[in-house]
């Protein structure tokens, strides 16, 4: 069949890349086209994504692979999830869209449950409550920008958003409207009775396309004529974490993943989605997958902590590289002090390093004086954290999580691995660190037929990538001590 090509956009909430995928009919390789800073903009107090920057990289992007000659056949776009435009009845954008962090998203959660109680939204969506989602930002605009909505004929996602503007179809991709917290897992829709409940308009929740199909081609004037117009855009996991899960080089059996970045997504690939009163409680959520099943997962704060300890120390003018930091974590005592990742007062502190001192004292732990224990204490409590989400996902599921797969930037942590392989006393298969790309990728050879479906991503993602295996060294007995001093935390 000769050399298939495809071109993968993904945008992530602090910058994007195009990449170029080939595939010879035994390995996929990858070339990265162009990477571009994605920097919101304030305007009159407002946080806003620059969208039409976005879209110009993404079309610089591919016009700069076309004039090589290497056309590709198919385009797919993922991004990270909840921001959304609107359009009016003529198709136009109603400026640019919202960030999830701007502050007038403040207090919308409580709006929303003031309205309808959080037992009821959660039995509705099986999605974790976070000020960021999409329920919570359509309600300030009903509250505060009413007449946006009026105007409004429909909302897409971001990266339905640009697959608008390459095609000219409206539509809204399955694995990114589940995030939503607007979708009903069990009737496979938008939530109507939530969206009714809410007083948002119905017209704004339009058709829901599932990945793997071909959505439409590059629209005239796009690019211009001739060889553009042959590109087929399609649908793949337009949520970036649902195309990263989609390339776990997994074997026959149960796993857990970990998508380890600024967030680390924990969790496990279920056919259907779990919405009980031990998923509410624990705050976990159902986000649909590629081949229409569910990713099950909890946030756990991730690599975030990690990246604050450097810029702290870059702003110090005392800079230090990861690779620095992680000597120095491995060099230090272990499990001196545990932390959980998760508490609120590591989500945006101005110092994580002394955030993280001020922590261990007032839970009355041993003071870290030497940035080798700080390192060192973050990375095993994110490795703790994990072991108590896949513990809890088994007591949940019944199922024996023996395997854990770790994908995304993470990977290149290897003292994290490795201690998320003691933390747990698991098996740890890291990689690949390119995971979302990839299997944004095999969707589009799922789409046009270069690969015969779902089942043959795993085994491709294996030939094409290395991985790297991590099994439990350390003492097992220090491992369940620091496991019983972070549940004294939680």
């Amino acid at each position: 069949m000769g050399e298939w090509r495809g071109f993968a956009v993904d945008l992530g909430a602090s910058n994007g890349r195009t990449v170029l995928g080939r595939y010879d009919g035994d390995k996929l390789e990858m070339q990265e086209v162009t990477r571009f800073l994605n920097i919101p903009v304030s305007l009159n107090g407002t946080m806003h994504w620059n969208f039409l920057g976005l879209y110009q990289e993404v079309l610089m992007g591919l016009a700069k692979v076309c004039a090589s000659g290497k056309y590709p056949s198919t385009v797919g776009v993922d991004s990270w999830a909840v921001d959304f435009g609107l359009l009016d009845r003529h198709g136009e954008l109603m400026g640019n869209p919202r960030h999830y962090r701007d502050h007038h998203n403040d207090g919308m959660v409580q709006e929303v449950l003031d309205r309808v109680s959080a037992e009821k939204v959660y039995a509705l969506t099986g999605i974790q409550t976070m000020q960021i989602n999409t329920i919570y930002q359509l309600m300030y605009l009903k509250l505060y920008r009413q007449e946006l909505l009026e105007r409004a004929q429909n909302m897409l996602l971001i990266p339905d958003l640009m697959t608008y503007f390459l095609t000219g179809v409206q539509a809204s991709e399955f694995t990114n409207v589940t995030t939503t917290q607007l979708f009903n897992p069990l009737s496979g829709t938008w939530s109507l009775e939530l969206i009714s409940l809410l007083g948002l308009p119905e017209r704004l929740f339009g058709p829901i396309v599932r990945p793997l199909e071909i959505l439409g081609m590059i629209r005239d004037g796009v690019l211009g004529t001739g060889h553009y117009q042959k590109i087929k855009v399609v649908t793949v996991g337009e949520h970036d974490t649902a195309s990263a899960v989609f390339a776990i080089p997994h074997e026959a059996g149960d796993y857990a993943y970990i998508s380890s970045g600024t967030w680390s997504l924990v969790g496990i690939v279920s056919p259907k989605p779990i919405i009980c009163e031990e998923t509410r409680r624990h705050n976990f959520t159902n986000e649909g997958g590629v081949n229409g099943d569910y990713r099950v997962l909890k946030n756990v704060m991730g690599l975030w902590l990690w990246q604050e300890v450097k810029r702290q120390l870059d702003q110090k003018g005392e800079p230090k590289s990861f690779a620095d930091l992680v000597q120095m974590a491995e060099r230090a005592k272990p499990l001196q002090a545990v932390i959980d990742p998760d508490d609120p007062v590591f989500l945006a502190p101005e110092n994580m390093i002394t955030a993280v001192q001020t922590y261990c004292q007032r839970t009355g732990q041993s003071p870290l004086v030497e940035l080798g224990d700080i390192c060192r204490v973050i990375l095993e409590s994110l490795a703790l954290k994990y072991r108590w989400v896949i513990e809890t996902l088994e007591e949940i599921t019944g199922r024996s999580l023996s395997v854990i797969h770790i994908i995304g930037g993470g990977v290149y942590n290897k003292a994290l691995c490795q201690w998320t392989a003691d933390a747990t006393n698991r098996l740890v298969l890291a990689g690949p660190a390119e995971a979302t790309v990839i299997g944004n990728l095999s969707a589009q050879l799922i789409s046009v037929g270069e690969l015969a479906g779902i089942t043959d991503v795993p085994a491709l993602v294996r030939r094409s990538c290395e991985t790297k295996q991590y099994e439990p060294k350390l003492d097992r007995a220090i491992w369940d001590e620091g496991y019983t001093n972070l549940l004294k935390l939680l």
